[in-house]
C-alpha cells in the first residue's frame, strides 16, 4: 500500500494504531481528542474536543470567534457529508457604506472586517448529526486547561509575539487600514502581563474558560442569543462594524454535497464554495491528464505549478456564496472542463497570464483530523484568519473575532462582492479521500488538510501527489519540501506577471534552475518564514487491515497520536 522508502526519507516515523487516531498542530490538543476516543466518543466527538482545546492552546489562530468547515466519513454508509460552519456578513453591510468611509478595498482589521462567527454552531451541528457526546462532554479538557494553565509551545509562542501590538491596539501599530480604532483593554485577556507568553511559560485564560463553560451548559444559544451576542455586537460596532444581536440570532450552519475529483484510483473530496477547495479540485482534474509519477522531478513540479495557477484563476473568479450568487459549479468541477483548459499549459514555459474560464451554465488557521475504530473519520478546520483575525477581543470573554469579511471585494459585478447576509470567499478547507472503483471502492483512503491561507489548496494538491504518484507515507508526504504561488491574483486580468513562486529549503538546486529557465520567478524562503508553507496533518486507513497511519507536519508544534 505505502512504500516508506520511496523518493524522500522522512525525519520522523509514521504513527500507527488500530482503535483511533488524532493529528493536529499542538500535542495537548491531540491528546484531548484521543482522550475522548478512549472514553467512547467517535471521530466527530474527538474533532470538537480537539478544536476546543486548540482554541485554548493556540488562541492566536482559532476559536469561538472564527469559522469552521468539516468533512465527515461515516464508516457504515461510506458517505461523506460537508459541514459549512462559516458566518455571513451583517444585514447592514453594503459596498456603499464601506466606500463612504473612504475605502477602495475592504479593510482588514476593523469592525467592518468581522462577519458573524460560525464556529460554535458548527461544533454543535457536527455533534448533533454525527457525534454521540454532548458539548458538555467534549469541552471538559479545554475548560480545565484554560482555567489551570498550560506551557506555551515553541512555534505558537513565536506567532503569538507577532500579535502583541494588534491585540493591544498600540498607537504605533500600523494595520494599513484608515482607522485602527481606540486602544483595546480586552486584548490583554490573551496576553501575559501585557505581552505574548514566551515558550514554556504557563498561560491561563480564565475569561475563555468561563465562556467555554457557559457553552457547555447552555449550548450554542449562549453565543447566538442573549448577553454574549450583545457584547460582541457592541464591541464590533465600537470599531466601525455593523453586527447586531439580530445578525447573531439569525446564524445557521449548512450541510452541503462535497465536490470531488477522481485521480489515479483515489477520489478527493473538498467542501464546495464558499470555500476555495474548488481550486484543488480543478488543479487535480488538470493534473489527471499528465503522468506525474513517471516524469522527471522538474517537469512534474512545473506542470503542477501551472495546474495550480489555472485552479486559482477560476477560484478567484467564482468562489463566493452560492446561495446568494448562482455559479457554474457543476461545469467547473467536471473533467470535460479540465480537458478544455489543459491546452493552456505549456510543458516548457511558465504562463504569464492565467485566465479564468467562463463555463456555460445548464493564513491563520488550525487543522485536525480524527479517526475511530468504527471506520468513521473527520477532517476539520477552524480559523480566525490572519493571526487573531481582526484582533478584536470581546470584553470579558477571551474570544477573538475573525476578519473573514475582509475577503469580500467592493466590485458590485463580482460574484464575491460585499452584500448583506452573504458568506465571503473562505480560504479554510478540509480534505478527505476514498478509494475509487475496485476491491476497496468507497472505503476511506485518508483524512487530511494543510492550513495556511492560499497555501491550502496548493498543499492538498502536493501532498496527494506525493502519496498517490510518488508512494510516500503520510509523514514523508508532509516532510517533503513545498512550493507556493505567493499571490494567487498574479497573472489574472491585465497582469502579464505570472507571479512569484516561493520555494522551501530542501529542493534540489538543479531542479530550481530548471524551473527558472522555464520562466518561473522563484524566491527562497527559510527560517520561521517557512510557516507560509502551511502545517498539515494526515491520517490514512489501510483498507485491508484497518490500520491507521498518521503523520504530523514538522512546520508546526503538533503530532499524531494513536490508540
Amino acid at each position: 500500500m505505502i512504500n516508506v522508502d520511496a523518493v524522500f526519507r522522512s525525519r520522523r516515523s509514521n504513527v500507527l494504531a488500530r482503535r483511533g487516531m488524532v493529528a493536529t498542530s499542538q500535542p495537548l490538543a491531540a491528546q484531548a481528542g484521543l482522550e475522548i476516543l478512549m472514553q467512547g466518543g467517535n471521530a466527530a466527538d474527538a474533532a470538537v474536543a480537539t478544536a476546543a482545546m486548540l482554541n485554548v492552546v493556540e488562541p492566536i489562530s482559532t476559536g469561538i470567534g472564527g469559522d469552521c468547515f468539516a468533512l465527515y466519513y461515516d464508516g457504515r454508509s461510506r458517505k461523506i457529508t460537508a459541514l459549512n460552519g462559516s458566518g455571513r456578513s451583517p444585514a447592514g453591510a453594503t459596498i456603499d457604506a464601506v466606500k463612504r468611509l473612504g475605502y477602495t478595498r475592504m479593510p482588514i482589521f476593523t469592525g467592518i472586517s468581522v462577519s458573524v462567527p460560525g464556529t460554535v454552531a458548527g461544533w454543535s451541528d457536527l455533534l448533533e448529526r454525527h457525534g454521540r457526546m454532548t458539548l458538555g462532554d467534549v469541552l471538559k479538557p479545554a475548560i480545565w486547561t484554560a482555567e489551570n494553565g498550560y506551557p506555551v509551545s515553541e512555534l505558537i509562542a513565536n506567532a503569538w509575539k507577532a500579535q502583541e501590538k494588534k491585540l493591544r491596539r498600540d498607537p504605533d501599530w500600523h494595520s494599513g487600514d484608515r482607522d485602527n480604532g481606540p486602544p483595546q483593554p480586552s486584548g490583554y485577556e490573551l496576553l501575559l502581563e501585557g505581552r505574548a507568553p514566551r515558550a514554556g511559560e504557563i498561560m491561563r485564560i480564565p475569561t475563555l474558560a468561563a465562556t467555554l463553560r457557559s457553552i457547555s451548559e447552555e449550548g450554542n444559544r449562549y453565543i447566538y442569543e442573549g448577553e454574549f451576542a450583545r457584547k460582541l455586537s457592541d464591541h464590533v460596532q465600537r470599531y466601525g462594524g455593523w453586527i447586531t444581536p439580530s445578525d447573531m440570532a439569525a446564524h445557521t450552519s449548512t450541510w452541503d454535497e462535497p465536490i470531488f475529483a477522481d485521480y489515479r484510483g483515489i477520489r478527493l473530496y473538498e467542501c464546495p464554495p464558499n470555500g476555495q477547495g474548488l481550486a484543488a479540485v480543478i488543479a487535480l482534474n488538470l493534473a489527471a491528464g499528465f503522468e506525474l509519477g513517471s516524469m522527471p522531478a522538474a517537469d512534474r513540479v512545473h506542470i503542477m505549478i501551472e495546474c495550480m495557477r489555472l485552479g486559482f484563476a477560476d477560484a478567484r473568479q467564482w468562489v463566493c456564496d452560492p446561495r446568494v450568487v448562482d455559479i457554474p459549479l457543476e461545469q467547473l468541477v467536471s473533467t470535460a472542463y479540465a480537458d478544455k483548459r489543459r491546452h493552456l499549459i505549456d510543458p516548457l514555459r511558465a504562463m504569464r497570464r492565467a485566465p479564468h474560464g467562463t463555463p456555460v451554465q445548464g493564513s491563520d488557521t488550525v487543522y485536525l483530523c480524527t479517526a475511530d475504530e468504527e471506520g468513521n473519520a473527520c477532517s476539520f478546520i477552524n480559523s480566525l484568519y490572519l493571526g487573531t483575525g481582526s484582533g478584536l477581543v470581546v470584553p470579558g470573554t477571551g474570544v477573538s473575532l475573525q476578519n473573514r469579511a475582509s475577503m469580500f471585494t467592493l466590485d458590485r459585478e463580482h460574484p464575491n462582492g460585499l452584500a448583506p447576509n452573504k458568506r465571503p470567499y473562505q480560504t479554510i478547507i478540509p480534505a478527505m479521500s476514498v478509494y475509487g472503483k475496485g476491491k476497496f471502492e468507497g472505503l476511506l483512503h485518508g483524512s487530511f488538510g494543510v492550513m495556511g491561507a492560499y497555501m491550502q489548496p496548493q498543499a492538498h494538491f502536493q501532498v496527494l501527489v506525493n502519496m498517490v504518484d510518488l508512494g510516500m507515507a503520510p509523514q514523508q508526504a508532509l516532510d517533503a519540501p513545498r512550493w507556493c504561488l505567493a499571490d494567487p491574483n498574479a497573472g489574472l486580468g491585465a497582469s502579464e506577471d505570472g507571479g512569484e513562486v516561493q520555494t522551501e529549503e530542501g529542493w534540489d538546486r538543479a531542479l530550481l534552475s530548471d524551473l527558472e529557465r522555464r520562466g518561473h520567478r522563484l524566491a527562497a524562503v527559510d527560517g520561521f518564514r517557512r510557516s507560509l508553507f502551511g502545517g498539515g496533518q494526515i491520517i490514512l486507513r489501510n483498507p485491508a487491515t484497518g490500520v491507521l497511519i498518521g503523520g504530523s507536519d514538522p512546520r508546526k508544534d503538533g503530532c499524531a497520536v494513536g490508540w
